[in-house]
């Protein structure tokens, strides 16, 4: 059993692209720019937000980050969004989710330049990665993909089966596992709330990618010996014992799981840390195309 180890890989693609950076800064070129518009106080989201912050800094990008409170209105969420698109210094920038409830969340992300959408959440980008084109993959995909490249896992002709159909990780990564080449070249099961025998089904796979959020629900009993797992779930579980007063799992029982599987994904330190990684990623790229552009 091979742990794929999301913490060592982000680190390798971070100071991978903070080798790219020194060489832009030493040509006298500009820095790729990420920006993240965050409205209201939500914990998680602040301190997810905080950590892109900080690893912008570390690869030697510029970041802003705009702070907008629980009470803006769609109209200056999206006043801000233009401003973001207008401004040719930043190269990027997410809307953190979720949103106040007075948003609709689908508008604002319709709202962001394709081109700066370094998320992939524009219907322009899903769509373009769902025709096999150069385009944004979303963070999260993206992180799981670059994961099975560096390990060598190999997915072709082999049976994949997702668990969540969520857009930012269960559609996409149906998508991206069957397309041509590598990673990709499986078949696809796409599994959720209302599939019926579902351990028939995992008992099949040769690779399972469960993003459901179901603490410990991928049971041993439910894979065969062999099997990869990427496990996305993320749950904090109140835990009065733990000095914390909860403790970090995801959607597999990693302790008898692991026991059958010949790749897995520990939780925390998987794919969590890929994601932000993917992140600047994309913002590097990003800023690659929109110097091409200007040439």
């Amino acid at each position: 059993m091979i742990i794929l180890d999301g913490k060592k890989t982000s680190n390798d693609i971070k100071n991978e692209i903070t080798d790219t950076v020194q060489a832009m800064k030493d040509n006298g070129e500009k820095v790729p720019h990420l920006a993240a518009v965050i409205v209201g106080n939500d914990g998680a989201s602040l301190t997810y937000v905080g950590s892109k912050v900080r690893a912008c800094e570390r690869v030697g990008f510029e970041s802003t980050m705009v702070r907008m409170p629980n009470t803006t209105s769609e109209t200056e969420l999206l006043k801000e969004i233009k401003k973001l698109n207008d401004n040719p210094e930043i190269d990027g920038f997410i809307v953190q989710l979720p949103l106040p409830k007075q948003i609709d969340t689908q508008k604002v992300l319709m709202a962001v330049d394709p081109d700066k959408d370094v998320d992939g959440f524009h219907p322009t980008n899903f769509g373009r990665m769902a025709l096999d084109m150069s385009t944004f993959i979303p963070a999260t995909p993206f992180g799981i993909l670059e994961l099975l490249d560096r390990y060598g896992v190999d997915t072709q002709g082999k049976h994949t089966v997702v668990i969540g159909r969520s857009h930012i990780v269960g559609r996409p990564m149906s998508i991206l596992m069957g397309r041509k080449g590598f990673p990709g070249n499986s078949t696809v099961t796409l599994t959720h709330s209302h599939t019926k025998n579902i351990t028939q089904i995992t008992s099949q796979a040769d690779i399972i990618i469960t993003a459901l959020g179901v603490p410990g629900f991928l049971k041993a009993e439910m894979v065969k010996d062999d099997v990869v797992i990427i496990d996305v779930g993320i749950t904090r579980v109140p835990d009065d014992s733990r000095e914390r007063g909860y403790y970090i799992t995801g959607d597999v029982d990693f302790e008898n799981v692991s026991k059958k599987a010949s790749y897995i994904t520990p939780v925390p330190g998987g794919v969590g840390p890929m994601t932000i990684a993917m992140l600047l990623k994309n913002t590097l790229l990003a800023r690659e195309r929109h110097r091409a552009a200007n040439r």
